[in-house]
């Protein structure tokens, strides 16, 4: 992996970890146009540089978390279904899942999933005032939603914001708990994946990897921001078709090319 493919990773990372579109899928498409092979290292990458986007939530939300110690408890609630079913099946979904075939699928069927999402929050009200109001019980709700999201393609932000809407929130506040239970999320899996792959990562290139963190920090924080004022103006429909239409166009490219989709 050069710095330069590093870059333009970092940067779909950065615009995509927390819009509704997958931005593992947008990754491992990317490496595949880009003719990378993903190789251990790169797939590690890719999970690494997504530390680079929680601290952008963190920059941008750390006031929430001073608020109440409630807000810790339920985001925990919320992150144990992932937690436990992620490391159980860590090995199966990068082994297996990790293809552009299963990216392009999931993300035209999730993108159909968001104009329906569209269509039912378009004048929905809160059940809740804040977002440390939700009960543990719809908190736990969002967390098994959330587990969806370990098909690449799926996208975690997708499925949490259904899940949010789901318990009760309307569409900022589902986007605003999906940001900030990225945090606990996006943590775990990737101290786990260093832990699991950090000779990968040692012998790797560390400068590509801490320019690629910084990358998506920068781009993830204007990314966060553009997000709410698009989706409070014009809701999730849009995302939908942007997911089927990038679905659709891959598979073309693909057959057209002969470029292989899936592992052997």
């Amino acid at each position: 992996m050069s710095i330069w493919e590093a870059i333009v990773i970092a940067i779909i990372e950065g615009l995509t970890e927390f819009l509704p579109v997958s931005s593992t899928g947008h990754m491992i498409l990317a490496s595949a146009l880009m003719g990378m092979h993903e190789d251990e290292f790169v797939k590690s990458f890719e999970v690494v540089i997504q530390l680079g986007a929680i601290l952008a939530v963190l920059a941008l939300y750390y006031k929430r978390f001073l608020v109440s110690f409630d807000i810790y408890l339920k985001l925990f609630v919320a992150f144990l279904p992932t937690g436990i079913i992620g490391f159980l099946a860590y090995k199966s979904i990068k082994a297996y899942l990790f293809n552009p075939l299963t990216v392009s699928l999931s993300l035209i069927m999730g993108g159909v999933v968001l104009i329906l999402l569209d269509r039912w929050t378009e004048k929905k009200e809160s059940r809740y005032v804040e977002l440390e109001h939700i009960s543990y019980g719809d908190a736990l709700k969002i967390g098994f939603i959330q587990c969806i999201s370990m098909i690449p393609g799926v996208s975690r932000s997708a499925a949490t914001i259904f899940g949010g809407v789901y318990a009760g929130f309307n569409r900022v506040q589902a986007a605003e708990f999906s940001f900030l239970l990225a945090i606990p999320t996006m943590f775990a899996a990737s101290g786990y994946d260093i832990l699991k792959n950090h000779e990968t990562i040692l012998n790797g290139n560390m400068t590509t990897l801490l320019v690629g963190a910084l990358v998506a920090f920068i781009v993830a924080i204007l990314a966060v921001k553009a997000f709410v004022s698009f989706l409070t103006r014009y809701g999730f429909k849009h995302f939908g078709y942007y997911r089927i239409i990038v679905g659709i166009l891959f598979l073309l490219y693909a057959y057209n090319t002969g470029l292989q989709l899936s592992v052997d």
